[in-house]
């Protein structure tokens, strides 16, 4: 499996035989821990901390593995671009329900009988999103693992933004209480990986992961997980305050020209409750604006912020819906650079 994944592009590293955690190498990290910038193992070609030392080069992987063949399989996510949804089924006690999933009230009229653990809550999610569970997502790569939870595998786009890795309890980044996310700054057990607990064994369905759904992208964005970046907050202050940058320069001309109609569309919906086309007209304009950003006429914030004022005055009873839809459009069209000569 180590080879498997070095050929494909996944960076590996060895886990210590029968556990998930990464074996050590040198007597400093046998004993006592000791950065990694410090350890002489990397230089030497050797395995040692982790997803630090993780590698492609299929040479150094066999010898690795040849070293000692019982060891298991780690990847480190954030070269591989992975995004890895680890839920999790705890037997721990449920917290408060405002505390299930980061962000988003959870009404006192919700039932929520049965519900103990990360597949409820994602679940619990995905239903408030009017997205299918994600654990039912056979079109990517899903590992049940030794404790019955499921590792559900997706890619990151090559260009998009990435996301750090957090804990499902982490009260300041979370997606979901008992979902954990394994992407920059961590890595993950890769199936066929044996611990004295069980196997990581591959569910039915696709080897591979699939592309990062845009819902899931935006869920992401919005809890803080992009790298470099907090949550998205609501937007302050006048419309003309921020069209210009610091400096004095303004977006290009020709993107202005293409995006200020489609925000006009946007900001004209709040003329009616009603009929016209409202989550339409503002994901164009996200797309859009994500694709001309994408070629580098102007950062994606600065018409993010434009977007969501458009957005709020027009429909103030739902500004989480609203960051959603131009969350996911952001992201979308930033797969797909526009050149204005490209527009009319």
């Amino acid at each position: 499996m180590a080879a498997w994944m070095a050929r494909r592009g996944y960076p590996v590293h060895p886990l210590a035989p029968g556990t998930k955690t990464p074996a050590p190498n040198c007597p400093d990290c046998r004993s006592a821990q000791h950065p990694p910038q410090e350890c002489p193992c990397r230089v030497r070609g050797r395995w040692c901390h982790g997803f630090h030392a993780a590698t492609t080069d299929l040479p150094t992987v066999l010898r690795w593995w040849e070293t000692e063949p019982a060891f298991g399989v780690g990847v480190s996510c954030g070269p591989a671009r992975l995004v890895v949804i680890d839920v999790d089924a705890h037997r721990t006690p449920l917290p408060d329900r405002q505390r299930l999933l980061p962000g988003i009230p959870v009404d006192d009229r919700v039932d929520l009988t049965g519900l103990q653990n990360g597949f409820d809550t994602l679940a619990l999610l995905a239903a408030f999103r009017s997205r299918p569970h994600p654990c039912d997502d056979a079109s990517t790569l899903r590992v049940r693992t030794p404790s019955g939870g499921m590792h559900i595998w997706y890619r990151a786009p090559k260009d998009g933004p990435g996301f750090r890795s957090s804990s499902g309890s982490s009260p300041k980044v979370a997606l979901a209480w008992q979902v954990d996310v394994r992407s920059v700054g961590g890595y993950i057990v890769a199936p066929g990986t044996r611990t004295a607990a069980g196997v990581y064994e591959a569910l039915p369905g696709a080897r591979l992961p699939a592309p990062l759904p845009l819902w899931l992208t935006a869920e992401l964005t919005r809890t803080g997980h992009s790298v470099g970046a907090g949550p998205a907050e609501p937007s302050r202050g006048p419309v003309a305050a921020r069209t210009r940058r610091p400096g004095g320069q303004g977006p290009g001309r020709a993107g202005q020209r293409i995006l200020a109609p489609l925000i006009d569309e946007v900001r004209a919906c709040g003329a009616s409750p009603a009929g016209t086309a409202f989550s339409e007209k503002l994901n164009r304009a996200a797309f859009t604006a994500g694709g001309l950003a994408a070629a580098g006429h102007f950062a994606a914030e600065e018409f993010r912020r434009l977007l969501l004022e458009a957005a709020d005055q027009a429909r103030p009873h739902q500004p989480r819906r609203n960051r959603l839809i131009v969350e996911t459009g952001l992201n979308a069209g930033s797969n797909r650079p526009i050149h204005p000569k490209e527009r009319p």
